[in-house]
């Protein structure tokens, strides 16, 4: 087993492990209860983790993770307001059109 990734929330994690385990890869969530050691563990020691039960996997994981992270983010303009959308809304925040096709 390696350790893959240290996760800032537990939310993070299972997304993450999720897309590990979408690919094939055997993956498996550490610390997902430490959160309430903060205080008396380092808060560093205290976040979720995402391990690969085989070391062969290591690699592939570390890529498909850091793939991940780089996905652009969408960015359209609305045709009703001409307000500026970012992220992954599918209608307008501003006025509630839907995103064109």
């Amino acid at each position: 087993m390696q350790k893959i990734a240290s996760a800032p929330n537990l939310t993070i994690a299972t997304l993450w492990l999720d897309v590990l385990r979408a690919d094939g890869i055997e993956a498996l969530l550490q610390r997902q209860y430490l959160a309430g050691g903060v205080g008396d563990l380092p808060p560093q020691q205290c976040l979720p983790e995402l391990w690969v039960a085989e070391d062969a996997q290591a690699e592939r994981a570390r890529a498909l993770l850091d793939a991940f992270l780089q996905l652009p983010q969408r960015q359209w303009v609305c045709r009703q307001c001409h307000e500026h959308i970012e992220g992954g809304f599918e209608s307008c925040w501003n006025c509630g059109a839907p995103m064109p096709p």
